[in-house]
């Protein structure tokens, strides 16, 4: 028996696999700042993209909106009855 075939019967968690070449980094939980800079720089930064995005957003909802509202009324005035459309019917 490979020894190398033992090494894999460790319990989960005790892998005898080694990973050469490969460096990892990472900070320690306790050292983690989830939110560092979320008012100072994210509030000011989502300002800015709103304001650089607004001219490419708002004219298609507002076009979409008018062609909707136009569609609707003209509907319902296709839906009302013509005065003396139906008098035949007695």
């Amino acid at each position: 028996m490979r020894t190398s075939l033992v090494r894999f019967g460790l319990g989960f968690g005790h892998l005898g696999v080694k990973v050469r070449g490969t460096t990892k980094y990472h900070l320690s939980p306790m050292e983690q700042r989830a939110f560092a800079g979320a008012i100072s720089s994210g509030v000011p930064n989502t300002l800015w993209r709103i304001r650089r995005s607004i001219l490419t957003v708002v004219p298609p909802f507002i076009i979409a909106y008018l062609i909707y509202d136009a569609s609707e009324k003209e509907h319902d005035r296709l839906q009302r009855k013509q005065p003396g459309q139906f008098d035949h019917e007695v």
